[in-house]
């Protein structure tokens, strides 16, 4: 199952009072937001101040929690506290990082340098979750399930015991790192356990099925969300 998480936002550029406005209708201290997204508290006073610009992901991240408060006032009439949160800080492979990604992904040097996106309780926090930016058109055939470039996947690690079974892709997407083809976004459509080759398959029509090897897979991620910059379905 995936969730096309923030699509009712047509524009996600946020300026300074809504975002000074959403953080008190939060009741965050300046102090509790900053460590909550990973950023110094300074970096937050000059967003209040509209001295800098305000990141896109991390006014996906502010509307989140804002409608995640309206849900819980509306279906409980309790007080949500949005310091006590949980809150991932994933790293994003961008289209600029895919290809140092390649060679990086085992390096965690690499892994802390990359950028972050922040999280809350909409994954659960366990596994290694990494997100990637949407490169190209394979994926996009015109339906709501395809994947438009520029989209951000949260994706979870599948572990390499878990491929000696029968993936699960009727129920997922996935990313795939391949070592020599490269970061893959791709719907499985068959995978023969025994000689461990896998069917891979693009929703654009323009784009033919092939197969792979396992073996040749650095790493296995199914997507577990998408989120969208704007409503351009």
């Amino acid at each position: 199952m995936r969730f096309i998480l923030f699509n009712f936002y047509k524009n996600l550029i946020m300026n300074y009072l809504e975002f000074k406005e959403i953080r008190k209708n939060l009741n965050m201290k300046q102090s509790e937001l900053s460590k909550s997204i990973g950023v110094g508290i300074r970096a937050i006073q000059y967003w209040e101040k509209g001295e800098r610009k305000i990141p896109e992901t991390t006014a996906f991240f502010m509307k989140s929690l804002l409608a995640k408060k309206q849900k819980a006032t509306n279906e409980n009439g309790s007080p949500v506290i949005f310091s006590d949160l949980k809150i991932m800080n994933v790293p994003l492979v961008n289209q600029y990082a895919q290809a140092g990604y390649l060679n990086g992904f085992a390096d965690e040097e690499f892994t802390e340098s990359l950028p972050t996106i922040p999280f809350t309780d909409d994954v659960e926090h366990r596994g290694e979750y990494m997100c990637f930016e949407v490169k190209g058109d394979s994926m996009d055939n015109g339906s709501y399930e395809s994947y438009l470039e520029g989209d951000i996947l949260l994706c979870r690690n599948i572990r390499q015991d878990f491929w000696m079974s029968k993936l699960h892709y009727n129920k997922w997407d996935f990313v795939i790192i391949h070592k020599e083809k490269g970061i893959l976004v791709k719907r499985i459509i068959n995978h023969d356990v025994e000689n461990g080759i896998i069917t891979l398959h693009s929703l654009n029509d323009y784009y033919n099925d092939f197969e792979i090897h396992l073996k040749d897979v650095a790493k296995l991620f199914n997507i577990i969300s998408t989120r969208r910059k704007n409503n351009r379905r």
